[in-house]
């Protein structure tokens, strides 16, 4: 599955709507979390041994998207206020990331 339509709101989250005509909402929050990054996922892997380990902050402010490129026909590279941009969001991942219950019909 693809999307067919993909709307960045920069202080909130990602609107995704996709092939199957599902839409699907991930917030700033957590795609700055779950970023597939190997900086990201080593980070995450000591949060789960380690529960005073946090994510870094977004330098006092309030965390944004504020870009986003396609990386071929396959993914989205996000760019956070905090200047993490090394993630690479496959369609298959973002589906990962979407609970049941973000889900809602078109």
């Amino acid at each position: 599955m693809v999307p067919r339509h993909l709307e960045l709101e920069r202080d909130r989250g990602l609107r995704i709507e996709w092939s199957d005509g599902r839409s699907s909402y991930l917030s700033v929050g957590l795609l700055r979390k779950m970023s597939p990054s190997a900086e990201t996922k080593k980070l995450r892997e000591e949060m789960s041994s380690n529960p005073l380990a946090v994510l870094p902050s977004s330098g006092g402010g309030e965390l944004r998207a504020e870009d986003a490129e396609l990386v071929g026909n396959y993914a989205l590279r996000i760019r956070f206020s905090d200047g993490h941009d090394t993630g690479i969001y496959t369609w298959d991942y973002l589906l990962h990331l979407v609970e049941p219950t973000a889900q809602e019909s078109s």
